[in-house]
C-alpha cells in the first residue's frame, strides 16, 4: 500500500488511537516522521517512541501522553499537503491558539516549532499544527 501524503497519515493515527484512548500507536517509519515525533516529544506532546524493525520494515511505536485520562494532545491539523503547500517567512510564522499550541515546520536546519524557527530566523513549509 502507497502512502501519497505520509505526514497526514502518522497525524491521522495519531489522532484515531487517541481518540479511542490508546496507550501508544504504530506506523511504517521514515527519517521525516521520525523528526516529527521528536519535536513533538520534544514538546510535551508524546511520552516516548522507539523504532523497531519486524520482517525487513522498520516501524515507529508511539507512546501517547496522558495527564487525568484526558490526552494531552487536543487537536492535530494538516497545513501543508501535496497539492497545495503552504510556506512562511521568520516574520510571518503562524501562531497557534495564541501560543498555546505549536506549528511544526520544515526548515533548511531540519524540522523545529514555529518558535525555533522564528528565533533562528528561518523560513519554511508549514508542515501542521498541534494544540
Amino acid at each position: 500500500m502507497t502512502i501519497n501524503d505520509p505526514i497526514a497519515d502518522a497525524l491521522t493515527r495519531i489522532r484515531n488511537a487517541k481518540i479511542v484512548k490508546h496507550e501508544s500507536v504504530s506506523m511504517p517509519a521514515s527519517n521525516l516522521k521520525e523528526e516529527l515525533i521528536k519535536v513533538l516529544q520534544a514538546e510535551g506532546y508524546v511520552d516516548s517512541y522507539t523504532v523497531e524493525e519486524k520482517d525487513g520494515f522498520k516501524f515507529i511505536n508511539v507512546t501517547l501522553k496522558y495527564l487525568n485520562g484526558q490526552s494531552v494532545i487536543t487537536g492535530l491539523k494538516r497545513v501543508s499537503k501535496p497539492g497545495l503547500r503552504v510556506y512562511s517567512k521568520a516574520k510571518n510564522m503562524p501562531r497557534v491558539f495564541d501560543g498555546m499550541g505549536i506549528a511544526v515546520i520544515s526548515t533548511s536546519k531540519g524540522l523545529m516549532t514555529e518558535k525555533a524557527a522564528r528565533a533562528n530566523k528561518l523560513g519554511g513549509e508549514v508542515l501542521c499544527y498541534v494544540w
